[in-house]
């Protein structure tokens, strides 16, 4: 699958890696359980709530995708460790500069940072000058989404 990416966008969004049905329908999100596209427009980040399928029109509202493992598809825990990608993740944000990276998974920014202390919100260390933000995992699987959402309805005010 390919990244939703290009300068100048508001917000990248990054994951670990696609779940199972996102590398097999191509679309990011696409689990059914999955939050993610409910919440957008829930915070007013969409006009309307989009379907994976459709996840390109993304862009149309100044939202990127990627994912730090482009190679595995899966739960975290099956993920292999070499396969994260944090210094090309760097240079894809390097060169799109986005006005804020927001991970979607504690995880991803455990991952990303090489921390596994890091907690949910707006992060001290930035991405050259590009604020960074760990949100809580938007999967069915999370079962701290209630607890943590808050996160999420901060995030406007970030960009």
């Amino acid at each position: 699958m390919i990244d939703l990416l290009s300068p100048g966008l508001d917000i990248v969004f990054c994951g670990t890696a696609k779940g199972t049905i996102s590398a097999r329908t191509g679309s990011f999100y696409a689990n059914p359980s999955n939050r993610f596209y409910r919440i957008l427009h829930e915070i007013g980040l969409t006009p309307e709530k989009i379907a994976p399928a459709d996840f390109r029109r993304l862009a149309d509202y100044g939202i990127g995708l990627t994912d730090l493992n482009q190679i595995e598809s899966g739960m975290d825990r099956a993920l292999t460790p070499m396969h994260f990608d944090l210094s090309g993740f760097r240079e894809k944000m390097l060169s799109c500069r986005p006005k804020l990276v927001a991970f979607t998974s504690l995880n991803a920014g455990r991952i990303f940072f090489s921390d596994k202390k890091i907690v949910c919100g707006l992060q001290p260390v930035r991405i050259d000058d590009i604020p960074v933000v760990v949100l809580p995992s938007t999967s069915g699987a999370n079962g701290h989404w209630t607890k943590d959402c808050h996160h999420w309805y901060q995030l406007p005010g970030l960009i």
